[in-house]
């Protein structure tokens, strides 16, 4: 068997097969006339997905065990479709298509290359850093194989982040391509764990081991390990919103099975839309549905829980919100002795862990015990955010529990605030925190991009001009007293708007730049 890559221009053949039910109008494509929809497979709907959701969580458990072999021997015999496991398409048109068995195959000389060349032993952690090409993925499917913990990072990653993530885990092995690695020779001496580095490229270069030839090298035979459920999987490290990246871990059963209740799909166009990350304003939800007529289903989850909540397929949709609880959770609004508050109250969002724990919580944040039990309140696990739920019983988020503005005795989120402004066709994007006031103890600051059109307009004028907006789209109180424009704002290796960094920057040194009101 060889890798191979399929040269042809898949947009193209993407853009045939979606033009059957779309009509091109002033160059946007507007979905007309849908002839069908995109069901889930295995659920009707919400609430019978609530009731029939009992997940068994057996004492072993390796998804590469459990569910890729198993698959591959359907393959085999002839049981299952010759959909791929594996359709990878690059911004080229370039493709690599693998079936089950080819998957297994190389993963399976992966894993050899591991544990034999590397010398690397169940529990030892590996560092991947690597764009998202097809063997991002044999890492993963190869570190399962072998009870080895992954710990991915993007690309995106500075020498600095890097060496705090080596240092932290005390990784052993790192796995990155040619663009990246003079990055991690730059911190490597600071790194003393790593007793091995590899390098997806077709050139050699000193101190690194070539994966493809290594690969080349070895038996394509290879015994899963028998791992248990409970036992260490993965290592994601936090995006940093509010503080230094911690290091999350998962096992085996709650990111392998803890999955599963996103839904499983089948598409042959595009006919569904979802988001996550960072609440969506609801202006942009109208804009996407105005120009490809697709609803976008918003989903709330964290690097510690996977999915919590979310507008599942069927449920009716409510601008601004997050859905209802994930089947598997129970997701409460509860205040700060950790008992339920009454719906259309704001409190901190929590999920139920007495007297069961759901086995799709993360383990705990590795070598951090303390921060670990700061999450816990009660009978609940916080998730640092603050929401409320209405009589339906969808969740609203309204911001991280330190990112609350009080104000005068308002409680002000910011999200609100921000969903105002974008309204205005002079914010490109903005983000607002609380700034100190001598009379209000704090008040609402915007920082804000603005959109093209608008950078050369009176600052003043377009001040004012934004306050009066946002009041008369929300609540006169919460507009932002103090607006600062900016170029860009302080984000996350992941996108996410880091408002810790700009909180510190009003707290801890003002700048002349502010304008008072």
């Amino acid at each position: 068997m060889t890798l191979y890559v399929l040269r042809k221009s898949f947009f193209n053949h993407c853009l045939k097969i979606s033009k059957k039910n779309e009509v091109h109008e002033g160059g946007r494509w507007l979905q007309m006339c849908r002839s069908k929809t995109s069901a889930p497979k295995n659920f009707c709907d919400y609430e019978s997905m609530r009731r029939t959701y009992n997940i068994r969580v057996p004492q072993r458990f390796n998804f590469a065990k459990d569910v890729l072999e198993q698959w591959e021997t359907k393959e085999k015999n002839g049981q299952r479709s010759s959909l791929p496991a594996l359709w990878w398409v690059n911004d080229s048109g370039e493709e690599v298509r693998w079936s089950f068995e080819e998957l297994g195959f190389h993963s399976r000389r992966l894993a050899n290359v591991l544990h034999q060349e590397c010398s690397l032993e169940r529990g030892d952690r590996v560092f991947l850093i690597l764009p998202r090409v097809p063997e991002w993925w044999l890492v993963n499917v190869a570190c399962l194989r072998t009870g080895t913990v992954l710990i991915p990072g993007t690309s995106q990653l500075t020498a600095r982040d890097i060496c705090h993530r080596l240092q932290a885990s005390g990784a052993k092995c790192v796995i990155t391509d040619e663009t990246l690695a003079p990055l991690l020779d730059t911190v490597a001496s600071d790194c003393p764990s790593i007793s091995t580095k590899l390098l997806l490229s077709h050139r050699a270069m000193h101190g690194w081991g070539n994966l493809t030839e290594l690969m080349g090298k070895v038996s394509d035979d290879h015994v899963c390990m028998d791992t248990r459920s409970d036992e260490a999987m993965t290592i994601f490290f936090t995006s940093g919103t509010t503080g230094s990246p911690k290091m999350t871990q998962h096992s085996h059963c709650s990111y392998g099975l803890g999955l599963t209740v996103n839904g499983r799909f089948t598409f042959k166009a595009l006919e569904h839309c979802l988001c996550a990350g960072e609440p969506i304003n609801p202006e942009v939800m109208w804009k996407w549905k105005e120009l490809t007529g697709l609803d976008i289903y918003e989903g709330y989850g964290q690097t510690e829980t996977v999915l919590i909540a979310g507008t599942f397929k069927g449920m009716k949709i409510k601008p601004g919100s997050f859905g209802k609880a994930s089947p598997g959770y129970d997701v409460q609004v509860v205040d700060e002795d950790g008992s339920v508050l009454p719906r259309g109250q704001e409190g901190d969002l929590g999920i139920r862990v007495k007297p069961d724990r759901p086995f799709s919580l993360f383990t705990e944040y590795t070598g951090e015990p303390e921060r670990t039990a700061e999450c816990f309140r009660g009978d609940f696990y916080l998730t640092g955010d603050r929401g409320m739920m209405d009589d339906e019983g969808y969740l609203w988020f309204i911001g991280r529990a330190d990112d609350v503005i009080l104000s005068a005795g308002y409680r002000i989120g910011p999200f609100e605030v921000e969903n105002a402004l974008i309204e205005h066709p002079a914010v490109a994007e903005s983000a607002v925190v609380s700034s100190p006031d001598p009379v209000r103890g704090e008040v609402v600051k915007a920082f804000v991009v603005l959109t093209a059109d608008y950078k050369s307009r009176d600052h003043k004028e377009l001040i004012q001009e934004l306050q009066t907006h946002v009041k008369t789209v929300t609540a006169p109180y919460k507009y932002p007293r103090k607006i600062e424009f900016v170029d860009h704002l302080p984000k996350t290796v992941s996108g996410k708007i880091r408002r810790v960094e700009l909180r510190k920057k009003e707290w801890g040194q003002q700048t002349s730049k502010q304008i008072w009101k």
